[in-house]
C-alpha cells in the first residue's frame, strides 16, 4: 500500500520551464505547492569546468535513463514497435530544470498564423489547400491573447534580441540587447542582404549582459564558451529554471521540492482527480500525494504517457479519428546545408542561440499558391561553438578514418559552416502516441509507443527550404555545399532535432483537443497539462518561448479555478447555515 501524505493545494509533476513557472507564480500568490522531480537537484556550481563533450553530448548524462524508461518506435501500424536504446531524434531531460537546463536558448514567439493556421490558410488559399489526412487545426487562442504572457516569460529570462522585421508585433523591446555579431555572422548577414532578405539576430536566453529579472533573480552575461546544448551553464548566463524560477519558488516558503520522485499515475476517485502516485527512485517506496490541483508539466512524451496510464481523456484512434490523447505528434525536421570554404573562421567560440536568421520563407510570409505545402521555416546560421567529436565534418568522398580523414577534418574544422532551418511539420492522422502492448518500463507499466513516419508535406518543405539555404551558402562564398537529404523513412537514431510536440493538444473543441486555452483538461477540471505536448503542430521556430508563455497563462487559470472553488464552497456553507 502506498503511504498517503498530507494534502497540498497544488502538486506539480516535472520541474522544467513549464512546471517551475507554475510553481513560482502560485507559491508567490500564497498557494502551497509541491514539486515532484524524478531526477536530482543541480545548481550552477555543479557545472563548473564541466566542458566534457563525451560525458554530456555523447553520453547524455543529463537525459532520462533509457535502460529504465524509454519509448518504443515504429513507422506504421503494420510494424512491431521496438524499444529506443540510444538517443538521436530527440532528448528527454531529467533532473530539476529538465530541458530548460540543457537547451540552447533560442527564444521565439510563434507567429499569429501558427495559432490560426487552418482558418488563415483556408481564407487565403481555399479549403482544398490542406489534404484531409493532415490534422491541421486552430489552437483556440490567438497571438494577441498570448502576447502578454510572452512578455512575462521574456522578462523572466532577460531575453536578448532585436525586432524581427517580418515577425509578430511586439508590445515592448526585448529586455536586453542582442548578442555579439561575430565575423562569421556578419558574412552570413551580408550574403542574405545581397539576396534581398532582411536578416536579424536570433532572440536568445543566453543573454548579452547581466540582467536582474522582476523576481530579483540575476542572470549573468554570456561568456561565449560554446557549451550550451546538452550542457548546464557554468556561468549562470543561460536563463534556466535553476537560475530563475526554482529559486523564486523556494524563496516564498510555500514551495517544497522533492527529488527522486517519479510520478507513475494520476489518481482518480469517485469521478474526481485527487492526487498523484509516485515512487521514490532510491527506496522504491510508493507515496500518494493528494492535491486540489494536479499540474502535469514533464516532457512531451511523459505528459502523454501519464494521461494514458491514468486513463484520463480519450486515447486517439487513428482508424476512427476519435479521441485526442496521443494525437498530433510532430517532430522538428531540420533542412541543413554544410558549406566548405577556402578561408578560415573562428568556430570554437560561440553560444547556443548566437546566430543570424531570416524569416522570408517562414509561416505565410511568401505566396504558397503554386506550392504543394503550407508554412515553411526560419533559416539561420548559428555559431554555437564547434566541438571535436560530434561536429567534426569532412567533405564528401573522404573516409571516416586514416591519415586523409585527420588532415581533412583539421582543415574543415575552421573552413566549414552549416546553415539550417527550423521547419514546419504538420500533424498526420498516422503519426501518434499510444501505449505499447508488449514492452513495460522499470515499474511494470506499458512503455509509450511512437508511430511516426515522414510525410509528403515534409519532403516538399524540406526540398524547398534546402534549396534556399544552399543559395545563401553559395552567396557567402562556399566552394562546395552538401545538403542533408531525407531518408526514405524516418529513423529515430540520426539526430534530427529535440523539438517534439503534440499528444495533449490545445483547442476550442473537446472532441478534437485535450486542454482548453488555459491548459486545463476538458475532462478533468482540476488537471492542467503544460508543455510542448500542447502544440497542435510544430511551427518554424523553437518552441520554448511558447511553452513558457503558456505556463504563465496556465498559472493564472489555476488561480482562477481555485478561487472559483473557494467562492463556491463559501456559498455552500452560507446556504447550509441558512
Amino acid at each position: 500500500m502506498p503511504i498517503e501524505l498530507e494534502k497540498t493545494d497544488i502538486v506539480v509533476v516535472g520541474l522544467g520551464w513549464a512546471g517551475s513557472i507554475v510553481a513560482a507564480e502560485l507559491s508567490k500568490g500564497g498557494r502551497n505547492v509541491i514539486g515532484l522531480e524524478r531526477g536530482t537537484e543541480k545548481k550552477t556550481e555543479d557545472y563548473l569546468t564541466a566542458h566534457d563533450e563525451y560525458r554530456y553530448a555523447v553520453g547524455h548524462e543529463m537525459m532520462q535513463d533509457l535502460s529504465k524508461e524509454t519509448i518504443t518506435y515504429r513507422n506504421t501500424d503494420d510494424e512491431e514497435a521496438l524499444p529506443m536504446r540510444r538517443y538521436g531524434a530527440f532528448l528527454i531531460g531529467t533532473d530539476v530544470g529538465g530541458g530548460g537546463v540543457h537547451w540552447n536558448g533560442d527564444t521565439w514567439r510563434y507567429h499569429p498564423y501558427d495559432f490560426e493556421i487552418k482558418s488563415m490558410t483556408e481564407e487565403r488559399y481555399g479549403t482544398d489547400k490542406i489534404p484531409e489526412d493532415y490534422l491541421v487545426q486552430d489552437w483556440g487562442i490567438t497571438y494577441e491573447e498570448l502576447a502578454p504572457y510572452y512578455l512575462r516569460y521574456e522578462k523572466n529570462s532577460g531575453v536578448s534580441g532585436e525586432q524581427n522585421p517580418m515577425g509578430p508585433k511586439r508590445d515592448a523591446p526585448y529586455p536586453t540587447p542582442p548578442l555579439k555579431e561575430t565575423p562569421v555572422l556578419s558574412e552570413y548577414k551580408e550574403a542574405c542582404e545581397r539576396l534581398g532578405y532582411q536578416p536579424f539576430m536570433i532572440p536568445a536566453s543566453t543573454i548579452s549582459e547581466q540582467f536582474v529579472n522582476p523576481d530579483g533573480q540575476t542572470i549573468n552575461a554570456c561568456q561565449y564558451c560554446g557549451f550550451c546544448e546538452k550542457f548546464g551553464c557554468e556561468w549562470g548566463a543561460k536563463a534556466s529554471p535553476i537560475v530563475t524560477t526554482i529559486p523564486t519558488a523556494k524563496e516564498t516558503g510555500n514551495f517544497e521540492l522533492r527529488t527522486h520522485s517519479n510520478v507513475v499515475e494520476i489518481i482518480k476517485e469517485d469521478d474526481k482527480v485527487t492526487g498523484v502516485l509516485y515512487i521514490d527512485t532510491l527506496t522504491q517506496e510508493e507515496f500518494l500525494q493528494p492535491a486540489d490541483v494536479v499540474v502535469v508539466s514533464s516532457h512531451t512524451t511523459n505528459n502523454t504517457k501519464l494521461l494514458l496510464h491514468s486513463d484520463l481523456g480519450t486515447a486517439y484512434d487513428p482508424k476512427t479519428g476519435e479521441g485526442a490523447v496521443g494525437k498530433n505528434y510532430c517532430l522538428h525536421i531540420t533542412p541543413q546545408v554544410t558549406g566548405f570554404f577556402d578561408k578560415e573562421f573562428n568556430t570554437v567560440t560561440g553560444a547556443g542561440a548566437l546566430g543570424i536568421c531570416i524569416d522570408e520563407f517562414n509561416v505565410d510570409n511568401f505566396d504558397h499558391t503554386d506550392l504543394d505545402f503550407i508554412h515553411g521555416g526560419n533559416i539561420a546560421l548559428k555559431q554555437t561553438g564547434k566541438r571535436p567529436i560530434e561536429q567534426n565534418v569532412v567533405p564528401p568522398g573522404v573516409k571516416n578514418w586514416g591519415a586523409e580523414f585527420k588532415k581533412e577534418s583539421i582543415k574543415s574544422f575552421t573552413q566549414s559552416l552549416s546553415s539550417h532551418a527550423q521547419m514546419i511539420t504538420l500533424p498526420h492522422r498516422n503519426n501518434y502516441l499510444s501505449l505499447d502492448p508488449t514492452y513495460n518500463d522499470d515499474y511494470g507499466r506499458p512503455l509509450l509507443r511512437l508511430t511516426y513516419d515522414l510525410t509528403d508535406h515534409d519532403r516538399e518543405v524540406h526540398d524547398f527550404i534546402g534549396r534556399k539555404i544552399e543559395e545563401i551558402m553559395v552567396e557567402m562564398g562556399a566552394t562546395e555545399t552538401v545538403r542533408r537529404e531525407l531518408t526514405e523513412h524516418f529513423d529515430i537514431f540520426p539526430a534530427h532535432n529535440d523539438h517534439i510536440v503534440g499528444g495533449t493538444i490545445i483547442g476550442s473543441d473537446p472532441e478534437t483537443s485535450v486542454v482548453n486555452n488555459y491548459l486545463q483538461m476538458w475532462d478533468e477540471d482540476n488537471v492542467f497539462v503544460i508543455g510542448g505536448s500542447n502544440f497542435p503542430h510544430n511551427g518554424g521556430y523553437n518552441p520554448t518561448g511558447t511553452v513558457g508563455a503558456f505556463a504563465y497563462r496556465a498559472a493564472e487559470g489555476i488561480e482562477m479555478y481555485l478561487e472559483d472553488n473557494r467562492q463556491l464552497a463559501e456559498a455552500g456553507e452560507v446556504a447550509g447555515a441558512n
